[in-house]
């Protein structure tokens, strides 16, 4: 493979080069500002509230009136609580094509989006531990299908020029989640009653109710709308967003073609089922690249901090309430503005520089907190204080984040849409949500069991997942930077395929050329020709 990922069936970059020609800024474009205002609405939010959940569980573990209300839960029974949030989702991923390729995109998001209201009110109103999990398995039940409608919506509506930042923009959105949670748990740390806990927990269904009102602001997927033969529908919303209403663009008519071009090859290969994951070599590596990005999304380390920040202060003779509080608020903010710049500058690198750059940096940033950590539970159990290396464990908590952010939040939803054709973005999506939720449910329920057992040993099972992580980067990951959802349709397929989608858009081009040849031609001649 030679550490390309065996890529071969790239599309030559007709439209991306055409598009690249466009120097107009997309915040002096009115239609295309509008689109992007009501996608921050109605489709950022809902990272917003796996943000908001994943902080919600650990600041509330924190809350003194959470944890006397459920009697301070420990061990496998906190880990069932943290964990049937992916549970609930993984329960719902078998549905999620079906309600997409339906519903459409947005019919898919408002849907979700009122099951986890439902999920939040019970989850505010719980009054044992029981209850209490099932309001996370309602409210997990109703996000995957937001976010796989969510994510692919941003990339087949956004133009070319900002759909790689935009995607990325999609994860950011969960440390703003993450952010308003912590500052809630922060703000009702001392209330005496269950208001406490019972507040942040009723919180949760905000974001949900945005979407919902917002969600009918923003066009369909043209790309839904060709699939279902709506040809004209999916035309005009090209036109008005992607060429300011200009009906003779020739960037939309290329993209229109490509768009059409493309499915029509897809739907050719396609039998819209679940086997079709499985059908080709190249859906197969698809599929193994997909399964072990939801993994590794899950599985490197993050949940132990974003689920059990409080415990590792603990660990470390951290005890007071407010301190571990200011200390989750302080990383949470700090997640943010560094998840913020990275996805600014992601167009910038190539995808596998990155996400090779986050691995290896992980798992510098791992090793040397397993070693202060070690040095940190060591003098606290012997009844001291190793204050340089607490120090240097809070340090390595909040230089996790960045690390992270470069690769695993950047370019997860960017990198996925990309890497499936639209006929099988959906189930993709979904085996990478399905392989997430299940990493982020069995790492929730054995962080607490791992660290009350083994302590700071159980950071050195990161560890060599780690390393494991950018080995499978380098050999197995393609690029995929530089080109249209379209041209990057055939990725591991025969590039004649490729080039047989990519020829109406080459024969647009190229009369657009002729046309504009002949123009500079005719004005030539005009001023050549001496007036009579």
């Amino acid at each position: 493979m030679g550490g390309a990922g065996g890529a071969s069936g790239l599309a030559d970059p007709i439209l991306t080069n055409l598009v690249n020609q466009d120097k107009v800024r997309w915040y002096k474009k009115k239609n295309l500002r509008v689109l992007y205002v009501w996608l921050f609405f109605a489709c950022m939010g809902i990272e917003l509230t796996s943000g908001f959940d994943s902080q919600l569980i650990n600041a509330l573990q924190i809350v003194p009136s959470w944890k006397k209300y459920f009697h301070n839960p420990q061990g496998s029974l906190k880990g069932i609580i943290s964990a049937a949030y992916s549970l609930g989702a993984i329960l719902s991923l078998p549905f999620i094509p079906m309600v997409n390729d339906k519903f459409g995109r947005r019919g898919s998001i408002f849907g979700g989006s009122c099951i986890m209201i439902v999920g939040a009110i019970i989850q505010g109103c719980a009054v044992n531990v029981g209850m209490y999990i099932f309001a996370r398995i309602v409210l997990g039940f109703g996000i995957p299908t937001c976010i796989v409608s969510g994510s692919a919506l941003i990339g087949e509506l956004g133009y070319p020029k900002e759909r790689p930042t935009l995607t990325s923009l999609f994860n950011v959105a969960y440390f703003v989640g993450q952010v308003t949670a912590a500052g809630i748990c922060f703000g009702t740390n001392n209330i005496k009653s269950n208001w406490g806990w019972r507040v942040p927990s009723l919180l949760q269904m905000a974001p949900s109710l945005i979407q919902i009102c917002c969600i009918y602001m923003l066009p369909e997927s043209p790309r839904w709308l060709v699939s279902n033969d709506r040809y004209e529908e999916a035309h005009a919303i090209l036109i008005k967003y992607h060429a300011e209403g200009d009906a003779d663009s020739e960037i939309v008519a290329a993209e229109m073609q490509q768009i059409q071009d493309t499915l029509k090859l897809e739907k050719e290969a396609s039998r819209q089922s679940w086997m079709d994951l499985v059908a080709t070599v190249g859906m197969r590596r698809r599929l193994l690249i997909t399964s072990m990005l939801g993994l590794f999304t899950q599985w490197s380390g993050n949940t132990l901090i974003s689920y059990y920040f409080g415990d590792l202060l603990e660990m470390i003779g951290i005890k007071k309430s407010i301190t571990k509080q200011k200390l989750n608020l302080g990383n949470s903010c700090w997640a943010l503005v560094n998840a913020f710049v990275i996805s600014m500058f992601v167009t910038k690198f190539k995808r596998r520089t990155l996400y090779l750059t986050c691995t290896i940096s992980l798992l510098s940033c791992y090793t040397a907190w397993t070693i202060s950590m070690q040095k940190a539970q060591t003098a606290d159990q012997a009844g001291g204080k190793n204050s340089s290396a607490n120090i240097a464990n809070i340090f390595f908590i909040f230089m996790y984040s960045p690390c992270y952010n470069i690769g695993y939040n950047a370019l997860t939803y960017t990198y996925m849409v990309e890497v499936w054709p639209y006929m099988e973005r959906s189930r993709g999506i979904s085996i990478f949500q399905l392989f997430g939720r299940l990493a982020g449910f069995f790492t929730t329920f054995v962080n607490p069991i791992g660290l009350q057992n083994i302590g700071w040993k159980w950071l050195i099972v990161y560890c060599c997942w780690l390393c494991y992580e950018i080995v499978f980067i380098y050999f197995l990951f393609p690029e995929t930077a530089g080109r249209t959802l379209e041209e990057l349709a055939f990725l591991f397929e025969d590039k004649a395929l490729a080039d047989k989608a990519n020829d109406g858009v080459e024969k647009i081009v190229h009369e657009g050329v002729h046309h504009h040849d002949e123009k500079n031609a005719t004005l030539t001649t005009e001023h050549a020709t001496p007036r009579v």
